[in-house]
């Protein structure tokens, strides 16, 4: 098993994908990305490297949305933030989620930071958060 931690990014805005990329890589963390659902579910399942964690965009390409990812990550035990900008929306399905919800714009060490502290607290929140 590496000690190094690998982070799984989910994000259709190939910009804010490669700032969430320099900040994982910035704090000495592995990374995958996806842009898209199918890929993130290819590289869960593929498991190699085995995800850590993950922060996923709520609203991807082609008008679909992180709900069957995270429902992945969560039968795997695998915690996850959400990091959109359609989070002042109330976008059906995203209240299913029990996962720390990160408003974009945030800064994308801020970002990894909330991922971070998810992970270790064994994402045991009894509702949706909101980090500021």
């Amino acid at each position: 098993m590496s000690d190094t931690l690998t982070i799984l990014l989910v994000d259709d805005e190939p910009l804010i994908l490669m700032d969430l990329e320099m900040a994982a890589e910035d704090r000495g963390f592995e990374y995958v990305s996806a842009p898209s659902v199918e890929r993130a579910l290819a590289l869960i399942e593929g498991g190699n490297p085995a995800i850590d964690l993950a922060i996923l965009d709520f609203t991807l390409l082609h008008g679909t949305d992180c709900l069957p990812i995270a429902r992945r990550l969560e039968q795997r035990g695998i915690p996850y933030i959400v990091h959109s900008g359609d989070l002042d929306r109330s976008e059906e399905g995203l209240g299913e989620l029990r996962a720390v919800l990160v408003p974009k714009p945030a800064p994308s060490d801020k970002v990894i930071g909330a991922a971070l502290v998810e992970m270790r607290s064994g994402g045991d929140h009894g509702a949706p958060l909101a980090a500021h």
